[in-house]
């Protein structure tokens, strides 16, 4: 989703800005380090928070933007992620 953003945002063709290489950097070493490791939730629904709020906020944008063109782009995984979504409400909600 970075990749769509950076492209669609700062026309870097395919090549992260230093910015958003940055970011995928920052939540990589956040997912290494995740408590819930292969049963982690989706962020959304996640009772740990452990993104700095400045780098929640731009996660939040990079979704807002690359979110609606996933099921263009990559089909398979916007169809995951929702399936996964609606999985992860039901378990938070027993």
């Amino acid at each position: 989703m970075i990749h769509i953003y950076c492209n669609g945002n700062h026309n870097s063709n395919g090549i992260l800005c230093n910015e958003c290489e940055k970011l995928n950097e920052y939540a990589f070493r956040r997912l290494l380090f995740c408590p819930f490791k292969e049963d982690k939730p989706i962020c959304s629904n996640c009772t740990v928070h452990c993104y700095k709020p400045e780098m929640r906020e731009k996660v939040k944008d990079v979704m807002k933007y690359a979110g609606p063109k996933m099921i263009i782009k990559h089909p398979y995984l916007a169809i995951m992620h929702l399936i996964n979504e609606k999985k992860n409400t039901n378990s938070i909600k027993k």
